[in-house]
């Protein structure tokens, strides 16, 4: 059974933002005491955290789909929803945030890096908060905004500082093994090493994590073999340690060849050629391999390589290996530019900016006035269209931002089309341009005057009021014997 999986399809959810509440406060002898509905809470979010006791995604590989808690709806009294819990997920240190179409989202370095891969929903306002002097008494409330719906890649790449590639059976395994604490798997037939092993080595004052790479072979930048899984592991560390054995079995392979051969993949996958690197020659306690390993230093040396002549089962060569290590470990990061504080970047709104856009499309053949923008849209989220008070509430909101204004400038007539949105979802209607903002327009409570189609339940309720004054004034007119 795997239990190391570096590489994940995660599928996000964020929480809903809660509805919020149109109430009116009513109490003995005071029927209608004014606007109580308070608003929806907040979604949840979902939120990707670096935690050091996580070492592999293999939680999100059997569980891929994570969703983070809804907002509570408001409730009269002025009682606010409770907002919706966050999902906070665990992710090894290095793991790496893409979207659907490979870009990098975040690069999720050091413990307690986070990330919001998926942003919660708005609270709706009750209609305590929509009251204002000229709409005393709404009868509607905002809802809640959906959240967000994400499909991420996480990609985990290995922090070390030194990384160690060759052959497989060259002996990396238990070259970490005797340099380090850590115990991974030691065999000898090929791809011992399935995953990436880490190992902590002190040398003097110099503490540096060291990586053992599976085993690379010919064509692993194109996908033979393991190399294309794990060559992405190498990619943090700050030094390359070519591990060749000079003690191999197999008559057409040799320390140089196998040096050649890992370069040229190294250099096809790209991005690793400034590297500082360091050549091992393992397995020096065997006669046969000692005299290969002096047979072949002279030319390595010759390409510029520090060449050292190491026996992980006989222990030579390990303390000379470490510090030389240590000493090019603590170059690359004296080397590095030191973080700075992250700085915050105002850039105030342009003068010409409305906060949204109007385009001229068509569709059906039929010309369309398309309006995107994040208030537009986020307005027409948070309407309920079953309240024509709310719709027109709506209408009210996008007059005062200069929405039909635009239109107007934009050549949009009575009875064109306009949606509000994108193409895939987006809340299309007839445009009837309006010289009144709503609120002197408004009526009975939930209704709008502004809306001509009738309504059912308010033409039932004017009938009878009608049938009830005809009644009355047939009564004003009855003489009594």
């Amino acid at each position: 059974m795997t239990t190391f999986v570096d590489r994940v399809e995660l599928h996000v959810a964020a929480g809903n933002g809660g509805h919020g509440c149109a109430s009116v406060h009513r109490e003995k002898f005071k029927p209608l005491g004014g606007p109580d509905g308070g608003n929806g809470g907040r979604g949840g979010d979902v939120i990707l955290t670096v935690d050091q006791s996580v070492t592999t995604l293999i939680d999100y590989h059997h569980s891929p789909h994570r969703k983070a808690t809804n907002g509570k709806p408001g409730e009269g009294g002025n009682r606010s929803g409770k907002d919706g819990q966050d999902l906070v997920l665990p992710v090894p240190d290095g793991t790496v945030v893409l979207d659907k179409a490979g870009n990098v989202l975040a690069d999720l370095v050091g413990h307690g890096t986070s990330y919001i891969a998926a942003q919660g929903g708005r609270g709706g306002l009750g209609n305590a908060a929509l009251a204002s002097a000229r709409r005393k008494a709404p009868g509607f409330a905002l809802l809640g905004e959906p959240g967000d719906l994400q499909d991420i890649g996480l990609e985990l790449k290995t922090v070390a500082d030194v990384a160690l590639v060759g052959y497989p059976s060259a002996g990396k395994s238990s070259l970490i093994s005797v340099l380090s604490a850590a115990k991974p798997k030691i065999a000898d037939y090929p791809f011992t090493t399935l995953v990436p092993n880490l190992g902590v080595v002190t040398a003097g004052s110099t503490v540096y994590t060291i990586a053992d790479v599976p085993g690379l072979i010919p064509g692993a930048s194109q996908g033979k073999g393991l190399g294309l899984e794990f060559l992405r592991h190498v990619e943090r560390c700050s030094v390359l340690v070519h591990v060749l054995d000079t003690a191999t079995l197999e008559s057409e392979r040799d320390p140089v060849s196998d040096l050649d051969i890992i370069e040229e993949e190294l250099k096809q996958y790209g991005g690793l050629d400034r590297r500082p690197r360091i050549v091992v020659l393992n397995k020096t306690d065997v006669p046969d391999g000692k005299d290969l390993a002096e047979m072949v230093r002279p030319d390595l040396e010759a390409r510029g390589y520090r060449v050292f002549e190491v026996s992980a089962v006989a222990h030579l060569g390990l303390k000379e290996l470490s510090f030389a290590l240590a000493d090019l470990v603590a170059k690359a990061r004296a080397a590095k530019p030191k973080e700075e504080a992250t700085r915050i970047v105002i850039r105030p709104k342009a003068v010409d900016d409305a906060g949204f856009t109007v385009t001229h499309e068509e569709a059906d053949g039929e010309p369309v006035f398309r309006v995107r923008g994040e208030k537009p849209e986020r307005w027409v989220r948070q309407t309920d269209f079953s309240n024509d008070e709310a719709v027109g509430f709506l209408a009210d909101r996008l007059n005062r931002l200069g929405v039909e204004e635009a239109l107007m400038k934009a050549g949009a007539r009575s009875g064109d089309g306009v949606a509000i949105g994108p193409e895939e979802n987006a809340v299309v209607f007839d445009w009837e341009p309006s010289m009144m903002s709503g609120a002197e327009m408004l009526g009975r409570r939930g209704e709008d005057h502004r809306f001509e189609a009738p309504r059912p339940a308010a033409q039932r309720r004017r009938d009878r009021e009608a049938e009830r004054d005809e009644s009355l004034q047939e009564f004003d007119g009855f003489e009594p014997f």
